[in-house]
């Protein structure tokens, strides 16, 4: 990722090549079987500059952890891959250091020396205790001091006699952090901590994060990567001060979940432009637009587009099926949300809106919005025309064959 150094904060600098970014969902590689060897076979890490690790975890202590319980750290960093399992071919040692998902995103990028990786912290499952952790100066230091040696230093904790973890297990593997607090001030799950100085307290986590990166990087001669996730909702963007981006690299906005089962009528869930049907309707433009408009500089924005549908059923052939009546798609096919490459493996009337920079599938009487390459091309356009950052994809696992990637790569050259 090239770029700038000025006072230890990566700048982009004005015609920089924009960047590929995909998030790893570390959770299926047990939930679905979508492994890092999956992911290097498909050839997607050619096609990307940085691979978001979600998620971790923040402790009700407010600290960096790795959850308790033996699934979590077995998958992670404990599991000895056998050799046909393995990015490298050879079998894990019963009692190398580390193992695990961590030791083969290692051989991935020794395969792929440009990739970089972060942790990225938070997401909508794990946001809970992130106010917690923000909370006060103390509170800050010490939080971002366990994140930084759990996931940057690679200090990893000894469990149930395995061989593996200990000090800088998995130095190196990390080279940044993503902060994914869903949200800021309210709006994520119900059972989150909340405090009306989250805004505030977000930005003062952001600066304390950029301190003491910058001081790693004095340590290690290493430069190291800060980014946020930010909602493109209209509801959080006040949750956000326009100083973060004096201290972040970069910021992904979320192109995506304008609409879902919440809705009563169908509706783009990550079209680029409200529909002709509905021009009050939210948008990823509108989104980018809020940051724009509080200040943030637009090659630190990097717009997020979903490798994921959203579905309704009982939708009738009117206006494509957007604007109609519905209920949330049943079981039928997989809930009301479904993969990129299972949509497309479906039989159905596929029709590109290009003015609004949307897609939508009908399979009898049930109809799915989602992104296909042709609408990431038309994002791809955008990004470079309104002189973005990049662009995100959110999730590896739901494009196993790499299709959006490619699309997302070929868009922004």
């Amino acid at each position: 990722m090239a770029g700038v150094l000025i006072t230890g904060v990566f700048v982009a600098a004005s015609g920089n090549r924009p960047q590929r970014i995909g998030y790893f969902a570390d959770w299926n590689v047990a939930n679905r079987d979508f492994t890092i060897k999956n992911l290097a076979d498909s050839g997607v890490p050619a096609h990307l500059d940085r691979l978001m690790w979600a998620f971790g975890d923040v402790s009700s202590e407010g600290r960096c952890h790795v959850p308790g319980g033996h699934d979590q750290a077995w998958e992670l960093y404990q599991r000895r891959y056998e050799a046909d399992e393995s990015v490298s071919g050879e079998a894990d040692d019963y009692r190398q250091e580390l193992a695990g998902s961590l030791h083969q995103l290692r051989l991935l990028q020794q395969e792929h020396p440009d990739l970089r990786a972060s942790l990225s912290l938070g997401g909508w499952n794990w946001s809970r205790h992130f106010s917690t952790a923000a909370r006060t100066e103390e509170s800050r230091r010490e939080f971002v001091s366990s994140c930084v040696d759990l996931w940057l230093r690679g200090d990893l904790p000894v469990r149930e006699d395995e061989p593996q973890g200990g000090e800088g297990a998995a130095a190196g593997v990390f080279d940044g952090i993503d902060l994914d607090w869903e949200w800021p001030g309210g709006g994520g799950r119900p059972d989150n901590v909340e405090h009306p100085d989250d805004a505030a307290n977000f930005t003062l986590l952001v600066v304390e994060f950029r301190r003491q990166l910058d001081t790693l990087a004095d340590e290690t001669g290493r430069e190291y990567t800060l980014s946020a996730s930010l909602s493109g909702s209209p509801d959080q963007a006040a949750a956000y001060e326009v100083e973060i981006f004096e201290h972040l690299d970069f910021a992904t906005v979320q192109g995506y979940d304008f609409s879902g089962p919440w809705n009563t009528e169908t509706a783009y869930h990550s079209n680029l432009y409200p529909p002709a049907q509905d021009p009050d309707a939210n948008s990823a433009d509108a989104a980018v637009s809020r940051f724009v408009d509080l200040g943030a500089p637009s090659e630190k924005l990097v717009l997020g587009i979903p490798a994921f549908g959203r579905g309704w059923q009982g939708v009738d052939d009117v206006d494509h099926g957007l604007g109609r009546p519905a209920l949330p798609a049943d079981d039928a096919y997989d809930g009301p949300t479904m993969a990129f490459s299972d949509l497309e493996a479906l039989d159905g009337e596929r029709f590109l809106d290009e003015e609004a920079g949307a897609f939508s599938l009908r399979v009898g009487d049930q109809w799915w919005t989602y992104d296909d390459p042709d609408v990431i091309a038309i994002k791809g356009d955008y990004v470079l025309g309104r002189g973005l950052g990049g662009l995100m994809v959110w999730n590896l696992d739901m494009d196993p064959t790499g299709d959006l990637v490619r699309a997302m790569d070929d868009s922004l050259d």
